[in-house]
Parts: structure tokens; C-alpha cells; sequence
């Protein structure tokens, strides 16, 4: 197989595993520049996956199934930021306690509707629609890369955009970002920071929602613990970014092509496959390594 043959297929899946990466980090961001670490982002992701291939296997409708497990998670996000903000708990004991309860409540669902704790498989479900057109898809390169992937792709690509226009180019933007770097002016000109970090909150359970039901809709199943520190890596993309949602995007493709590469790398290079499995986390570690090294030095 020549190197533009064997490149392409990983660039190709790279930009579809890189997707839940990007829309859980675009969540983080709102919470983020609200001034609040959301480290909840992994359970809600586990929410999400669980809630919206469950309703969708339930109703027998795809869009159905999103719809509810993006209200479930919204709903866990809401408890997050009511404790979070107005009983003043802990910003990181209560994202840990998200993320246990998220990985809790569905073991124990999982077990109590189909008796099961481990994977459970739905055949019935149709597949993600896929976005093909054939005068695009037949350019060479570009087409092999950018088409042919299901929808949450290009959904995650305009959310990215949404997410700039909104924070740069209109008031909730604004006093989103000036909510997390001076409450106090905040309160002087007569709005509520607390208002902000909820909506920062809400909109991470929305898009943490979709992340989830990539991961499940696309496989048809539920494996658990099928988040995988997605959440996690979701939090190292924000800062690799730079807080900003195009870098945030070409930080997630970084991860997704790690993904990728080790997905490929098994059939290919003889070293033992957990070392392989575990190159996007060794990715993340490294990464994050770097980031502090530059931090440090700027600080200086």
C-alpha cells in the first residue's frame, strides 16, 4: 500500500473519531471562559450515549433518541451547576460525583431494564445517515477525506462555528467571557454571573448530549464505560486550543489522528498492542507536559 494510500483512511476516520473530542471541548469552553473547570464533561458524555441509543431502540427513531438523551444530560448538567453554584458545593468534588454517578446509574439501568451489566446491542437501529455527494466525493483527496461521514461530523464543524459567532460577535459572548474574568463588573452593570455559568453548564450537557450519541448511534450498542476519558481529553483539547473554538478544533483532529493512527498502527508495527491502544493517552500526557512547560515559560 503506498503512503498516500495508507494516509488517507486515517485521515479520513480521524475527523470522525475526533468528533466527540470536539463537541464535548466546545462545551467545556462555555464553562470554561464562564470561569468553571467543568470536569463533569466524561459523565455527561456517558449520559448522553447511554440515554440516546436507549430512547431511540425505545421509540424506533433516531432523531427521537438524540432529542431525549440530549434532555437527559441537560438534566445532569443542571443538577451539576445547581449544586456547583447556588449551594456553593465544590466545583470539582461535584464534577467527580457526575462522573461516578453517571457510570453508577447506568450499570445499575442497564441491569434492572435488561438484565445485563455489560454490552448491549440493539440490530434494530438504522444506521447514521451519511452525507454523500458524488461530484464532491470524486475529488481527488479532499473528497476521500471530507465526505462520506455521518452527520454528527458536520454537525460538530457548524457548532464550531455557532460557538465562535456567539462568544465573539454577540452580547451573551461578551458577558460570557466577562463573567469569567471579572464577576464583580458583572454585578456592577446589573447581571448575574451565576445566570452565565448555568447557561455555560447547560450548553456543555447539550453538546456533551451529541458527543455521547456519536459514540453509541454509531455502533448501534452500549459498551460500558464507553466514554473512555473522552471527557478527560475533552478538558486537555480546551487548553491546547488556546480557549478558542478553531483551535479547539484543530486540537481535537490532533487527537482523533492519534486515535486513528493506533487504530491502524496494530496490523502494522510490531510492538505490543496495549502500548499502541494507549498512544492518544500517552498523547494527552505529553501534551499536557508541554502546555505547562509553555505556561511556565510565558509566566517568566
Amino acid at each position: 500500500m503506498s503512503s498516500e494510500g495508507f494516509s488517507i483512511p486515517i485521515i479520513h476516520n480521524s475527523i470522525s473519531i475526533m468528533t466527540p473530542f470536539l463537541l464535548a471541548a466546545i462545551g467545556g469552553l462555555m464553562t470554561e471562559l464562564s470561569g468553571m473547570l467543568n470536569i463533569a464533561l466524561e459523565g455527561l458524555i456517558l449520559i448522553g450515549a447511554f440515554f440516546s441509543v436507549i430512547f431511540a431502540a425505545a421509540t424506533g427513531s433516531l432523531l427521537l433518541g438524540i432529542l431525549l438523551g440530549i434532555l437527559m444530560t441537560i438534566l445532569v448538567s443542571w443538577v451539576f451547576g445547581a449544586i456547583t453554584i447556588y449551594l456553593k458545593a465544590n466545583v470539582f468534588i461535584t464534577g467527580l460525583a457526575t462522573n461516578l454517578l453517571a457510570s453508577g446509574l447506568t450499570a445499575v439501568l442497564s441491569f434492572h431494564i435488561f438484565g445485563t451489566k455489560g454490552v448491549l446491542m440493539f440490530e434494530e437501529l438504522p444506521p447514521l445517515p451519511s452525507l454523500n455527494v458524488p461530484p464532491l466525493h470524486k475529488i481527488p483527496v479532499l473528497g476521500d477525506i471530507f465526505f462520506g461521514h455521518n452527520v454528527f461530523v458536520y454537525m460538530s464543524w457548524i457548532i464550531v462555528v455557532i460557538a465562535w459567532f456567539a462568544i465573539y460577535r454577540t452580547p451573551f459572548g461578551f458577558r460570557l467571557r466577562g463573567t469569567g474574568s471579572n464577576p464583580k463588573a458583572m454585578i456592577a452593570i446589573g447581571l448575574n454571573p451565576q445566570n452565565y455559568q448555568m447557561l455555560g453548564i447547560l450548553i456543555s450537557g447539550f453538546t456533551c448530549g451529541l458527543a455521547g450519541a456519536v459514540l453509541t448511534l454509531n455502533l448501534g450498542a452500549y459498551v460500558p464505560h464507553i466514554s473512555s476519558g473522552r471527557g478527560w481529553i475533552a478538558l486537555v483539547v480546551i487548553y491546547l486550543g488556546g480557549k478558542t473554538p478553531f483551535g479547539i478544533l484543530g486540537a481535537a483532529f490532533v487527537f482523533g489522528l492519534a486515535e486513528s493512527f493506533s487504530n491502524y498502527a496494530q496490523g502494522f508495527i510490531d510492538i505490543p498492542a496495549d502500548f499502541i491502544l494507549a498512544f492518544p493517552y500517552i498523547i494527552t500526557a505529553a501534551a499536557m507536559v508541554i502546555m505547562s512547560i509553555v505556561q511556565n515559560r510565558n509566566e517568566d
